[in-house]
C-alpha cells in the first residue's frame, strides 16, 4: 500500500484520475458484443470504460488506453483494489482505497 504522495514520486498520472462509474456491471462490451470470452476485466479511472486485460485475446482496455491516452486503470475483479499507469508502467494499490467490485 502506498499515499498518494508515495504514488506521484514514481506516477505523474495519478492526479489524471476521477470519479467514474464504470460503463458495465460485469462485462467487457466489446467482448460481448462479438460473442467472444476475457479473462479479466480494468476500469478505466478516466472515464468509467470497462475493458478486457491483456491476457484476453482482444486486449480492449489497453486498445482503450491506445485510442484515447488515458493513463490509469483499476483492476476491476471483485476484491482486488491494485491500480496500473500505461504511460509510468507502474502497478501501485492505494491507501484507504478499496476495490472497485466486492467479493
Amino acid at each position: 500500500m502506498a499515499t498518494r504522495q508515495q504514488v506521484r514520486e514514481v506516477c505523474s498520472h495519478l492526479d489524471d484520475t476521477r470519479p467514474v462509474s464504470p460503463d458495465s456491471a460485469d462485462r467487457c462490451p466489446e467482448c460481448a458484443a462479438l460473442g467472444d470470452q476475457w479473462v479479466h476485466l480494468r476500469e478505466c479511472q478516466q472515464c468509467g470504460h470497462v475493458g478486457c486485460c491483456d491476457s484476453s485475446k482482444n486486449k480492449h482496455a489497453t486498445a482503450h488506453h491506445t485510442a484515447t491516452g488515458h493513463p490509469m486503470v483499476r483492476s476491476f475483479e471483485p476484491g482486488e483494489s491494485w491500480w496500473f499507469c500505461y504511460n509510468d508502467e507502474v502497478v501501485f494499490d492505494l491507501d484507504g482505497v478499496g476495490p472497485v467490485r466486492a467479493d
